[in-house]
């Protein structure tokens, strides 16, 4: 039931919302979480690039959203992932985990974000508004969330 896709083009979150609530009644609630690209005030942004393979990503994602309709027992959740050069504010991921109660709905949100932000592969670099480009390194904050889930 998990739908992953990764793709370059912009997602509309009520369209993907509708298609994940169907025309079904047993839907209790669907948790969401949107990712946009953020800008630093001290130092500008003025892209993200983000690479996959493709193929290896969506696979690494699908197990991931297929853990968490597991764990959780989902009625299905989708996962829609960009990739390429996204500017500050455009949105760059979107989770949306449906349940029949509240509490799965988002405790499955939160694993799916913690783990697709830990071992999902996409390479991400920085383009700064002064033209320097960095590579975005994994931080220990998105380490230590996603081992909360074990």
């Amino acid at each position: 039931m998990a739908e992953v896709r990764v793709q370059a083009e912009p997602f509309d979150i009520a369209e993907e919302t509708e298609r994940l609530l169907g025309a079904r009644a047993n839907i209790g609630g669907i948790g969401s979480f949107l990712g946009v690209v953020r800008s630093d005030p001290d130092r500008p942004l003025a892209a993200l690039c983000l690479e996959h393979y493709p193929g290896m990503t969506e696979r690494a994602m699908q197990r991931i959203a297929e853990q968490a309709e597991q764990r959780w027992n989902l009625l299905g959740c989708r996962v829609v992932h960009r990739h390429g050069r996204l500017l500050p504010g455009e949105p760059i991921v979107l989770v949306l985990a449906a349940a029949a109660h509240r509490q799965a709905a988002m405790e499955a949100t939160a694993f799916l974000i913690d783990w697709l932000k830990t071992k999902a592969p996409f390479w991400k670099q920085e383009e700064f508004a002064d033209g320097e480009r960095a590579w975005v390194a994994a931080r220990d904050t998105d380490e230590a969330a996603a081992q909360r889930w074990g």
